[in-house]
């Protein structure tokens, strides 16, 4: 029996993954490193202490890692979560969960500052039990640890009581390592492929899409 949701925020419930690129794009040049946009695409979905390392080597980290992560929290807030849209119909869907009887949890590789804006921006702060994001853990994504403690505040419940809902290959690796069932939403723009090999246990194109067919998924259990 499901009993709570646990949702991934950036690319699943709002538009937020290509700014995000941006963001990461622009705090690379200012600090004279230049990447590739799609190897910039491919790690989103990692917090900062988990993507960072995939660029900068372990000086680097030592010397300027702390400089990038909070620059880019810095110019991300300043030049794009303006920009930042929720997909349609999210309040819809965790209102359809939540009157399923079902606990709603976030649980974000962002910072919570961005966690608490997106809330007001898609409405759904009445909706939500809980919330965990990078600044509540040790680690991010794909870590496990946000899940780990999404679960502890949702009463304590076991894995198998719950399910995730996430966009990105990072989502499901972290959920998996606890045994923790996910359903992904293809809206963040990985390739269905990517997810299903990732482990996902069903794909839907975008909340609206998980919501037209709520009682066909597993999230309905």
């Amino acid at each position: 029996m499901i009993s709570a949701a646990i949702f991934d925020l950036d690319g699943t419930l709002v538009d937020s993954n290509e700014l995000h690129v941006q963001a990461w794009q622009e705090t690379f040049l200012h600090f004279g490193k230049e990447f590739a946009l799609e190897k910039l695409r491919e790690q989103i979905g990692k917090g900062g202490d988990q993507y960072l390392p995939v660029f900068l080597s372990e000086k680097e980290m030592r010397e300027i890692g702390k400089q990038v992560d909070e620059f880019r929290g810095k110019i991300f807030k300043k030049k794009y979560l303006s920009r930042v849209r929720p997909f349609p119909r999210v309040r819809e869907l965790l209102e359809r969960a939540h009157s399923d009887g079902k606990k709603i949890a976030l649980a974000s590789s962002g910072k919570a500052d961005e966690v608490e804006y997106y809330q007001k921006l898609i409405g759904i702060r009445d909706l939500v039990d809980c919330q965990t994001t990078a600044d509540d853990v040790a680690h991010s994504k794909p870590k496990p640890d946000v899940f780990i403690a999404a679960l502890r505040m949702l009463g304590h419940l076991a894995p198998e009581q719950a399910i995730a809902i996430g966009d990105t290959p990072y989502d499901i690796e972290a959920a998996k390592k606890i045994d923790l069932a996910t359903i992904a939403l293809l809206c963040g723009g990985f390739l269905e492929e990517e997810l299903r090999d990732a482990g996902a246990i069903a794909i839907f194109r975008d909340p609206a899409d998980l919501l037209d067919h709520y009682y066909q998924s597993p999230l309905a259990g």
